[in-house]
């Protein structure tokens, strides 16, 4: 009984990715498959496909209109459609369009995508799902000793991979919009230094998506690691104190794991801004180079041409 006690205490165990099925693909000389084997199927895994299947499932209801037959009902949002359409408004006219302009429309379905999409994995990794389907686990990969649970945000390989995705989205629109403008972007400053500002300028690129990927992981994995810590002070004290002081502790303990858990689903929605908010400023800052160039060379022109103009002016 104390073993066991103990071993549940363990708060890594509700951060790590618990495989379920693994695939040998032949190849142990990489870093990344170390054992030649790859993961087809583990808890942070299920939980990203639980959180798309939800954000399939849920959003058109929440965004769909109304069609009662009164047009000023049907076109005002209510209840939680309301909620969402009131974010999507946010992320759309206070985030994206100060920074990206007239672009806003072609990449904001990409910032809602991201949003959503962190948020619901964030908000699903709060939920004690582990002890409730671990049955139904083990019935379906016997070797299982975990149920499905955790945050998959918590696993760094899917922060990075989010973090891909956006580092793709800088690098291809920046080309897409602005052609060798963008490239011409990491030359600055005279010719001799630079090559050196555009190595460094390549760092600071993948610099962003590297925060991108840490930012979003460390929070995750803090706020999951604290709360077990906390949690498992219940079970620690009852191993080396008794049941009267493991009741004492744990009516504490969970009184502060709840104001803590309510903070967790602050943070939550705070991730998911924070990483989409970062996301696209870097994209903005991507796109719109050709437009300052020529906006620059612009207010040049008319200074140029305006100032003959007041001279000729004087001079008459």
């Amino acid at each position: 009984m104390n073993k066991f006690l103990l071993a549940s205490s363990n708060p890594m165990d509700h951060v790590y990715q618990w495989v379920y099925k693994r695939a040998d693909i032949g190849t142990s000389n990489s870093v990344f498959t170390p054992d030649g084997t790859i993961s087809l199927i583990s808890n942070h895994i299920a939980m990203q496909i639980i959180a798309v299947l939800l954000l399939i499932l849920l959003i058109p209801i929440w965004a769909r209109v109304r069609t009662s037959g009164d047009a000023v009902r049907d076109m005002t949002p209510s209840g939680f459609g309301n909620f969402i359409e009131t974010l999507c408004a946010y992320l759309r006219e206070t985030v994206a369009r100060p920074v990206l302009g007239e672009y806003t429309d072609r990449f904001i379905p990409y910032i809602w995508t991201a949003f959503f999409y962190i948020l619901f994995i964030n908000l699903l990794g709060l939920l004690p799902l582990e002890p409730l389907t671990r049955g139904l686990v083990k019935s379906v990969f016997p070797n299982a000793h975990h149920g499905i649970g955790g945050s998959a945000t918590g696993n760094i390989w899917v922060t990075g991979t989010l973090a891909g995705c956006t580092f793709f989205m800088i690098v291809f629109n920046g080309l897409r919009y602005n052609g060798m403008d963008f490239v011409k972007h990491f030359f600055q400053g005279p010719v001799f230094i630079a090559p050196m500002i555009a190595v460094l300028e390549v760092i600071g690129l993948c610099a962003k998506c590297f925060a991108l990927t840490v930012r979003l992981f460390a929070n995750m994995v803090a706020g999951h690691v604290l709360l077990a810590v906390l949690l498992s002070f219940i079970s620690l004290s009852y191993v080396a104190l008794g049941t009267g002081a493991a009741a004492g502790i744990g009516i504490t303990v969970v009184l502060v794991s709840v104001a803590f858990n309510l903070l967790e689903i602050f943070v939550a929605f705070l991730q998911a801004f924070i990483f989409t908010f970062l996301t696209t400023l870097f994209i903005g800052q991507a796109v719109v180079i050709h437009h300052e160039h020529h906006d620059d060379h612009g207010h040049e022109h008319e200074h140029g041409h305006g100032q003959p103009a007041h001279a000729t002016a004087g001079q008459h």
